[in-house]
């Protein structure tokens, strides 16, 4: 569904460090940061950004807004939740844990990165067979 997202940051290194980090647990390579000082997290399935906002302001976080990153267990959750809180995220939902709803059974956690977006990792129980 989607090509890319890019997020803004204030601090290109401080944020890259973090997204390195959690993306790691997730089996994803470091970020490649670009001639224009932005930093690319290239998959398959599309491109994850960080960029100082072109208008000069300062990045802020959108109020209601969150992403998720998908992982393949809960304990890529687990894993991903410490290295964010190792690297700079702060905890903003509390520890890990699991939701059941219309969707089915997933295991979620959520942190802030260093410039307050909000990021979830998110593993979603396999459909059962019927």
């Amino acid at each position: 569904m989607f090509s890319h997202i890019m997020l803004g940051a204030n601090n290109i290194q401080e944020s890259k460090a973090l997204y390195d980090a959690i993306l790691g647990v997730l089996g994803h390579g470091p970020g490649t940061v670009d001639k224009k000082g932005r930093c690319f997290y290239f998959t398959e399935e599309g491109i994850f950004a960080l960029s100082l906002p072109i208008d000069g302001e300062p990045a802020c976080c959108g109020n209601g807004s969150t992403i998720g990153f998908a992982a393949k267990s809960a304990e890529a959750v687990d894993g991903w939740f410490r290295a964010g809180l190792a690297s700079g995220g702060t905890s903003c939902e509390g520890e890990p844990s699991w939701l059941e709803g219309r969707l089915g059974k997933v295991y979620r956690a959520y942190l802030r990165d260093p410039s307050a977006n909000k990021i979830c990792a998110l593993y979603r129980t396999p459909e059962p067979k019927l």
